[in-house]
């Protein structure tokens, strides 16, 4: 949390005074310096995890970049030539010609993880109740989504939980966009997705239904049971709209809460337990994957499987409106 803070916060906040307090005399510098700004403030709204500052942080720091690059050149440092006059303006020019690559980089490798992998995807409807919520893992690059290490052919103990590969994260945002009661409560309950129910994504049966894991003290995790409570569900068949028919995940579920057995039969909507914070969670939220079948002594190691949200691809930093 400190390194997202610092990253998301003190970044943000340093490219804006800098262009407030010392904007740069030079046309081009001045130019520059805004547009390698700007593009910095915009991947780091696509790739950050923005749950402190809240999801609506980077639009008022680029309201912000807009303001000061506004007022700057007009009421505190006029510019003066067309091009830097000194070797220092030019190492200044230098630095931003870097920080602007490389964060057209980043603003590229976001938007590319919003295009769906070449492989089947399965359509689901939305598994959780009334609310807003906000995509912290999803999309198809590991930038957006870090469940995309367990790809890795090379490390032997992801091939068992390689089913979640394309999977999804959610917490719930309340008041001002904020999703917990202060900046990292220890008391899972202090999360408002605490205790949200989870309902059935598909039609299907019940295949896994694990319980009895206790909530962990945030950010406590249990490495040894990565998801936790959680309950399997084999979709009956594939949607009229063509998605494909899979095994679907939801987990770190709290423990007690499931509504389920295996073998039991679920129709959307269904409920099936709420949501806790247990197993490799960091913080309470709800995970939600697709995969294949997996095989034999390990169910969860099946060929992931991307997942549309009603209709709609989830990415990291997607705001969900549940009516």
């Amino acid at each position: 949390m400190t390194t997202l803070f610092v990253a998301q916060f003190a970044v943000p906040l340093a490219l804006l005074l800098w262009m407030a307090l010392a904007p740069p005399r030079s046309a081009a510098l001045f130019c520059l310096q805004l547009g390698a700004s700007a593009a910095c403030l915009c991947a780091l709204a696509l790739l950050g995890i923005w749950l402190l500052p809240p999801w609506w942080a980077p639009h008022g720091f680029g309201l912000g970049l807009g303001v000061v690059a506004w007022v700057g050149p007009r009421q505190r440092r006029p510019i003066a030539s067309s091009w830097p006059l000194t070797p220092g303006a030019w190492v200044v020019a230098a630095l931003f010609v870097v920080l602007g690559v490389s964060s057209a980089y980043g603003v590229a490798v976001a938007l590319r993880s919003r295009t769906l992998p070449p492989v089947p995807a399965v359509r689901l409807a939305f598994p959780l109740g009334p609310g807003h919520y906000l995509v912290v893992n999803g999309g198809s690059d590991i930038s957006t989504n870090a469940h995309l290490m367990t790809l890795d052919t090379s490390v032997p103990r992801f091939r068992a939980w390689r089913g979640q590969s394309y999977g999804v994260d959610m917490v719930q945002l309340g008041p001002f966009g904020l999703r917990a009661r202060g900046v990292q409560p220890s008391d899972p309950k202090a999360y408002r997705i605490y205790g949200a129910r989870v309902l059935a994504p598909c039609a299907g049966h019940v295949v896994l239904a694990v319980d009895g894991l206790p909530d962990m003290q945030v950010p406590e995790v249990d490495r040894e049971h990565l998801a936790g409570n959680h309950v399997l569900v084999r979709c009956a068949q594939g949607d009229p709209a063509g998605g494909a028919r899979a095994d679907v995940l939801v987990g770190h579920l709290r423990p007690g809460s499931l509504q389920v057995q295996p073998g039991a039969h679920v129709d959307v909507g269904d409920w099936l337990g709420s949501v806790g914070n247990s197993g490799n969670t960091g913080e309470p939220h709800l995970h939600v994957h697709a995969q294949t079948t997996g095989p034999a002594g390990a169910p969860l190691g099946g060929d992931p499987m991307p997942i549309l949200l009603n209709g709609r691809y989830p990415v990291r930093g997607d705001r969900i409106e549940s009516p």
